[in-house]
């Protein structure tokens, strides 16, 4: 299969279809990724059953962005919806096959419970960061701002 262009157009109606979805973020003025491309369309060609997509991050700045891509390329593989992996830097194809490996092997159930006890913990960190205020404590402000 031939990559996608993945634009701000299409980006997520493509990503967040059931199955994997591998993106490549890079540039044409980007030497690694321009060495990285042939690697990258030797495996979509043989893994039809995955969508191998590439966002040019000259053309989709708000892309790169929203990612927070800060260095290229970066190889960023999606599963059901999921960010599962992101990576800068070209991947020998050895080892972009044993990602790919990796990402079919995921148990999606268990990431997704991984993600819900994250999500969790760091609302439960927020809230004690940030503790509420007692009765007490609007009177003791203004008494210390000298309105008692």
């Amino acid at each position: 299969m031939a990559t996608v262009t993945l634009t701000t157009a299409n980006f997520d109606e493509v990503t967040s279809k059931d199955g994997i979805v591998l993106v490549d973020f890079w540039a044409s003025w980007c030497g690694p990724c321009v060495r990285f491309a042939p690697t990258y369309e030797r495996s979509s060609e043989k893994h039809p059953e995955i969508t191998f997509g590439k966002v040019d991050t000259e053309a989709e700045q708000m892309l790169a962005a929203k990612f927070d891509i800060r260095s290229i390329p970066t190889i960023m593989a999606i599963r059901d919806g999921v960010v599962v992996f992101a990576q800068p830097g070209a991947l020998p194809e050895s080892s972009l096959e044993n990602l790919i490996e990796k990402v079919q092997d995921l148990d999606m159930a268990e990431v997704r419970e991984q993600m819900a006890a994250h999500r969790k913990g760091a609302h439960a960190e927020t809230a004690e960061a940030a503790p509420a205020k007692t009765a007490e404590e609007p009177a003791k402000e203004e008494a210390a701002a000298g309105r008692s």
